[in-house]
């Protein structure tokens, strides 16, 4: 755990400044390596979706040691064994997907602390020197660990203010897709009113003095984050920004592709760059 790196996000915060970051899903630590390089806040490992097994993100946590950088892991579900287990390789917080009750973040909470506030066995690995900071470790942790529940539900909105009152949580994040899904706009990043409730979540958390986050879905969208009041801004997801990249550099000379769903190449299709050029 990078306790000053932490404490160094957490003042941002405080000064409402954004804090910036990248969401990464692919294998290569070297994704977190040029993150680190360009001074990006925070990395987020991304646990849930995707193949990233635990060699993959202790390599990714291994990237950004004795960094200004913060990574987190975002676990596949809320779990006393997944949380633990990011942590003692190093992880300095954890995103846990999926929170709609006041319960399920109380027991995140527990599931990230050492008793007796919480339930996080002390194990000899990274996050202890293998064993030879045991008792500095344990002293610092609990109060600096990054917890941060994922907010991706319409079942959350009647629990997020009281979410808000629990030690331990200073920082929420979003998921527009998902929450858009639940109230049945399935496929859609924010279907219709979903932005507005969003924003409506997002003044309820900053107005109980907490902070949020989300990802941004291109440079324009990233700037209107911050400007809605969203510190914590993920430029992207790994795979996202490469693939932006590669489609702008392909319209310029028309051969820009949309893949099919299929994953069958003869259903892809070209684009020139007169067809609808604003796709992201």
């Amino acid at each position: 755990m990078k306790v000053k790196a932490l404490q160094n996000l957490r003042q941002k915060l405080k000064k409402n400044e954004p804090i910036y970051g990248l969401w990464v899903t692919l294998e290569s630590a070297s994704i977190t390596e040029m993150a680190v390089a360009l001074g990006l806040d925070w990395v987020v490992i991304d646990a849930e979706h995707g193949h990233l097994d635990w060699k993959d993100i202790n390599s990714h946590i291994s990237a950004a040691l004795r960094s200004d950088t913060v990574v987190l892991v975002r676990i596949a579900e809320r779990s006393t064994i997944l949380s633990k287990r990011a942590l003692d390789i190093g992880a300095d917080g954890i995103i846990i997907p999926w929170m709609e009750k006041v319960e399920e973040v109380e027991e995140a909470v527990r599931d990230c602390r050492y008793p007796p506030e919480g339930r996080r066995g002390i194990g000899g690995e990274r996050s202890t020197a293998w064993g030879q900071c045991l008792s500095e470790h344990a002293n610092e942790a609990n109060e600096n660990v990054l917890i941060v529940p994922l907010i991706e539900s319409i079942d959350a909105i009647p629990n997020v203010a009281n979410m808000c009152k629990i030690d331990g949580i200073d920082l929420f994040f979003f998921g527009p897709a998902d929450f858009s899904s639940t109230a049945g706009f399935r496929g859609q990043w924010e279907g219709p009113g979903i932005a507005k409730q969003i924003l409506q979540l997002k003044n309820t958390i900053k107005a109980a003095g907490k902070h949020c986050g989300v990802v941004s879905t291109s440079i324009q969208n990233l700037s209107e984050r911050r400007d809605q009041g969203f510190q914590m801004l993920a430029l992207g997801a790994d795979t996202g920004l490469l693939l932006r990249s590669m489609h702008q550099s392909l319209k310029e000379v028309d051969r820009d592709l949309l893949p099919a769903t299929s994953l069958d190449p003869a259903d892809g299709s070209l684009v020139s760059k007169s067809d609808s050029g604003n796709k992201k």
